[in-house]
């Protein structure tokens, strides 16, 4: 048989019986499933209504009180904004059927929102670096009694919002970007609140513009992990959730197995996983629709639930 993919179930049944029901449930496009979460849109909707009122405040706070690490808190609060608008429109937009050209729906729109999100990080995070270490040189006076209570109210909307995706988010790296830029502004807040006690009791004023800094390389880390996954799913890597090596012992591991080929994994979205793989067989030997049918049950316990397998005879 030729290595072309397109040729999918109906090309590994062409040596078997006529398909059968279980099989052909199997088939039916079951990574759906997994693009609805309950809950989802009401955790984008209220972080995205709490983050923006937080990012205001911060900002009038620490503009008014001349502190910068406060200004880079809100300035990655607002990255949050933005970042939960995109990936909440994205997670709705991916959850739209399959139409015309888009034969795998809309689910890499995911992970686009994942990257512009590490993107949005980067840039904040560059912005309060450089304005940190200009201000080591010439320190701003703050208080710090405002600054602490907007910190604060940081940790607390950042933690709250957080919470509401509930515990289903490492699964999806759009969920996940979400989550990530929630809870490291929590840590960054605690940042701010830390420095603003200190300034308040000792009148250090450059403790701003070091936790500035430090603020805003801990943002920069995060937002780079985040590009790279991103960009490792744009360029159809194996998921990091996915032990390829696992799977093709899994796959060889069925009985009537003898080989597996041309082995390919790939996320359709930030949460969906693809497989196209040839599997040798010895012709007639075996029933086809049982192995195909273990295959896919293998593959979905190992977190692949759209695969596409052709049956080869051995060799």
């Amino acid at each position: 048989m030729g290595d072309h993919h397109q040729h999918g179930h109906q090309q590994g049944h062409q040596h078997g019986q006529p398909v059968h029901p279980a099989v052909a449930i199997q088939r039916q496009p079951h990574w759906r499933q997994h693009e609805h979460r309950p809950g989802s849109a009401t955790a984008f909707r209220w972080s995205v209504i709490l983050n923006s009122f937080l990012s205001a405040f911060q900002l009038v706070i620490g503009l008014g009180f001349g502190s910068l690490a406060l200004v880079g808190d809100a300035i990655h609060n607002l990255g949050d904004v933005a970042g939960l608008l995109f990936g909440w429109g994205a997670e709705k937009l991916s959850t739209r059927p399959a139409q015309g050209r888009f034969t795998y729906g809309f689910g890499r729109s995911t992970q686009l929102a994942s990257l512009i999100n590490a993107i949005l990080i980067l840039i904040a995070a560059l912005v309060v670096v450089v304005e940190g270490i200009q201000r080591l040189w010439q320190p701003v006076p703050i208080s710090g009694g405002p600054v602490a209570i907007a910190a604060a109210a940081g940790i607390a909307v950042n933690l709250f919002s957080a919470r509401l995706f509930g515990r289903d988010h490492s699964h999806d790296l759009n969920r996940r970007a979400a989550v990530v830029h929630l809870l490291t502004d929590a840590a960054v807040s605690a940042a701010v609140l830390l420095s603003a006690l200190v300034v308040q009791f000792t009148q250090w004023h450059r403790v701003d513009a070091f936790t500035a800094i430090g603020v805003g390389l801990a943002v920069g880390y995060s937002g780079w992990e985040l590009l790279q996954e991103a960009l490792m799913i744009a360029l159809d890597a194996v998921p990091r959730s996915i032990d390829l090596a696992e799977v093709e012992a899994t796959l060889r591991a069925i009985p009537g197995v003898d080989d597996v080929h041309h082995l390919h994994v790939w996320g359709i979205s930030t949460s969906q996983n693809a497989l196209t793989t040839h599997i040798s067989r010895p012709l007639g030997a075996v029933d086809d629709m049982a192995l195909l049918h273990q295959a896919k049950q293998k593959l979905a316990e190992l977190g692949i639930a759209h695969s596409t397998i052709q049956l080869e005879p051995s060799k």
